[in-house]
Formats: C-alpha cells, structure tokens, sequence
C-alpha cells in the first residue's frame, strides 16, 4: 500500500517535471497564445506552481528563472521519497 502510493508520487512528479519542460520550452516561442487550446491547459497546469517561485524570484531583464527552482525543488522532492519510504517501512507503516 504505501509503496503503491509512493510509486504514483513519483510518477505524477515525473509526468508533472514532462509538462514543466515543455511550458519552459514553449516559452521561447513569443507568437504562442496561451488562451488557445492546447496551450491554455497547459499553461493552467503549470502556472500555479511557477508562480510560487516567480514570487520568490521575479523576473531580472526578462528572464525568468523561476523554473529552475520549480524543477530543482521537484528533484529534491522526488530524491527524497524513497528515504522516506524506507524509514516509513522500517517503522512499520502508517501504523496500520
């Protein structure tokens, strides 16, 4: 049960990483509307969580670098899960 829900953590913080990259890629591309389908999904998907970070770090000479952080602290989440499923499995579980 736990390694089940540490296996989709892990794998909607890879499919999660997939989208962020290409927002960041699409980003380059200044002709694309972001109102426009698939776009807007996309940009509804990713967005909220950027904007964390841009509140952090907000744009210096209009670049943004924001993502850096996002995707950073997405590989220190997703390098931090199987410790912490190890430690949950020594422990005995969730005390079930």
């Amino acid at each position: 049960m736990i390694a089940l829900l540490f296996s989709t953590l892990i794998t909607f913080i890879n499919i999660y990483t997939a989208l962020l990259f290409i927002r960041i890629l699409l980003s380059w591309f200044p002709n694309i509307n972001w109102f426009d389908p698939p776009f807007s999904i996309l940009s509804q998907l990713t967005d909220p969580y950027l904007n964390i970070f841009r509140n952090i770090i907000p744009p210096l000479g209009g670049l943004d670098f924001s993502p850096i952080l996002a995707l950073l602290l997405l590989q220190v989440v997703q390098s931090v899960i199987p410790s912490l499923q190890s430690l949950i499995a020594m422990q005995g579980g969730f005390g079930m």
